[in-house]
């Protein structure tokens, strides 16, 4: 007998849009070099050197989202100790919307997401750098 999901990602994206606030790819675009925000890429590594980044975005694999952001964690990150604004993105603005509640709902503050991701950045006109694969060794 299949189980049945209670909550799919549908009712998981509903809810994260409706309490996270929602950064356009321009406003993003604006504000990206403020001194209190801090743009956060939670893609795979593989999409950052297919894709690019954006300059000066810190890259947080959304695998070890809450591990970072935990000030109590053995591998909490100093960059999420600051009292910036936190602007999560993905490649098309899913992941970094649920990234952004859960960050939320850990007591980051003040997070938002950028809507529409990496491809609504690149679309918008933001710059994007190239990234060299590492070198397997």
């Amino acid at each position: 007998m299949p189980q049945t999901i209670h909550r799919g990602i549908k009712a998981l994206m509903d809810e994260a849009n409706a309490e996270i606030e929602t950064v356009s790819a321009a406003d993003a675009i604006k504000i990206a070099h403020d001194g209190d925000v801090v743009i956060v890429d939670i893609r795979d590594p593989r999409e950052i050197e297919r894709d690019g980044r954006i300059p000066g975005a810190f890259s947080c694999t959304r695998g070890m989202l809450e591990f970072w952001i935990d000030p109590a964690s053995p591998y909490a990150k100093p960059i999420f100790q600051q009292d910036k604004k936190f602007i999560f993105h993905c490649a098309g603005g899913m992941r970094s919307a649920l990234a952004a509640k859960t960050a939320q709902d850990m007591g980051l503050k003040p997070v938002a997401h950028m809507g529409g991701g990496f491809a609504a950045w690149r679309d918008a006109g933001g710059p994007v750098e190239k990234v060299e694969p590492k070198k397997k060794s």
